[in-house]
């Protein structure tokens, strides 16, 4: 079934180039079909699991001839943890297709290309066991993602906005390529499961945490390389938005959960009271720096900085339930950031404008957006019942059976969280309608189908958290050295 997840997306890629530039409306069907049979085989794949902790459905990869004897052949698999983050990814690229349907005006092939290869990348990058697979696929991502923002970006300074974020997750990951050639040299190997078995002397691996934090942090991104995140965001169309922040935010908490506590524990617990001094940073920092942003995606761009924050801050408490509550707390801002961001760009659509103070009265002009606005952003303030207050809620136990003052801090996260959300969607749908808005046509049913399952998603796992706990734990049992 794993081969079937790899081989849909890259028949629609080969389907895709086949097709005629002209017929632009065939390209986006075929586009959309292709992205669901993918999303359809990730379910199946999911249906075909046991639950157990251990890897399955381990496939081999032969490399080029001339690298296999050096490295040996690539491994691909999935376990409770990876399965999850293959589903969201096979979830939001037909969602992307759908919200940018009539948004994108040229290059459309080109674009649609982007998406698939990306979904491609993506898959491997969550189920490679290798680690210069992952690299090799990690860093392929920037290439569909860099072409994203700067071409069909919205504004003028999409171009610099690209650069911005090919350099800085560029040049952080040189410090992982470093760190996996100094475990290779030491170990004789990049197989995964070979090198969770493998000893690793202590000042070995604090070189190698060093290299793989400098790579991750960025990628979270972690406070003080977030530099990119918010220019990015703001530049990028709502796919690249979607993606960024619903998946590819998610490679850093990924490689932090996949990579540090098995292979480099001892780095971990040596270097986790600074990574929680960053995270509360991150918290706090970005609560503040979002309450006192004008544009709509800049609000939810510094949110996710916050957000990732507590994901962070779950994984390095040294529990059990600090990983679990990271990693169902990373699949939850995946869906709530990204219907967010569809949300904003819905309004900027019609108006063309994300400045706030344009906005007010929405709830009037546009009486189902202003209900569905409603309850993403309370899902973004972790209302009971969504999904992000499970998250949030088990990572702050996390951090207060840590430490106290370390949980105390935490939560002032959720106090900002809530104060920015609720004014947010004060400013914009509540009041008199703005008389900068003469005409507010209310979303349409392409775009009620685009949100509406990001939103049924968001209460049904923060009903039934089980779905995902559930598998989560005998995973992350596994992986947590200290368990």
């Amino acid at each position: 079934m794993l081969e079937l997840v790899f081989i849909l997306p890259l028949i629609g890629i080969i389907y895709l180039i086949i097709l005629p530039r002209d017929n632009t409306v065939k390209l986006k069907k075929a586009a959309l079909e292709w992205s669901l049979f993918t999303l359809t085989a990730t379910i199946l794949l999911w249906a075909s699991f046991d639950g157990g902790g251990q890897f399955q459905a381990i496939k081999k990869f032969e490399w080029i001839p001339g690298i296999e004897p050096v490295f040996g052949p690539a491994l691909f698999a999935v376990d409770g943890i990876s399965i999850f983050f293959l589903i969201l990814t096979a979830l939001l690229t037909p969602i992307c297709i759908l919200i940018s349907w009539n948004s994108i005006k040229f290059l459309i092939k080109e674009f649609l290309l982007c998406l698939l290869f990306m979904e491609f990348l993506l898959i491997g990058v969550f189920s490679v066991l290798d680690l210069v697979g992952f690299y090799i696929l990690f860093e392929g991502i920037l290439i569909p993602m860099f072409l994203i923002i700067g071409i069909w970006g919205s504004r003028e300074e999409k171009v610099q906005a690209s650069y911005y974020f090919f350099f800085y997750t560029f040049i952080g990951s040189v410090f992982m390529l470093l760190a996996i050639f100094t475990l290779y040299g030491q170990t004789g190997t990049t197989d995964y499961q070979a090198l969770c078995c493998a000893s690793k002397d202590a000042e070995l691996q604090y070189l190698v945490f060093l290299g793989f934090f400098l790579s991750l942090a960025v990628k979270i991104p972690k406070i003080p390389f977030h530099i990119w995140l918010p220019q990015a965001h703001v530049e990028a169309p709502v796919a690249g938005s979607v993606i960024l922040a619903g998946v590819l935010l998610k490679l850093g908490g990924y490689g932090f959960i996949r990579f540090s506590w098995p292979l480099l524990p001892e780095a971990s617990e040596f270097f986790a009271p600074l990574i929680q001094t960053l995270s509360i940073l991150a918290i706090i920092y970005g609560s503040l720096t979002t309450c006192r942003q004008v544009d709509l995606k800049r609000v939810i761009a510094y949110s996710s900085v916050a957000h990732m924050g507590l994901v962070t801050l779950g994984i390095f408490s040294h529990t059990i339930q600090g990983l679990v509550a990271a990693i169902f707390l990373m699949l939850a801002h995946g869906l709530v950031s990204s219907a967010l961001f569809i949300a904003v760009t819905l309004l900027y659509e019609r108006h063309h404008t994300r400045l706030v103070k344009y906005y007010r009265g929405m709830a009037i002009t546009m009486p189902l957006y202003g209900i569905l606005m409603l309850t993403l952003v309370l899902a973004n303030a972790s209302i009971p019942l969504s999904c992000n207050f499970i998250g949030e809620f088990i990572s702050l136990l996390a951090a207060f059976e840590y430490s106290f003052i370390i949980g105390l801090l935490a939560s002032l996260g959720m106090v900002l969280s809530a104060g920015y959300s609720i004014y947010l969607y004060n400013r914009i749908c509540f009041g008199f309608p703005s008389r900068y808005l003469y005409f507010s046509r209310d979303i349409n049913r392409r775009e009620f189908y685009t949100l509406f399952p990001l939103v049924f998603l968001i209460f049904l796992l923060g009903v039934f958290p089980f779905i995902i706990i559930d598998v989560v734990k005998s995973s992350v049992i596994r992986v947590e050295p200290y368990a």
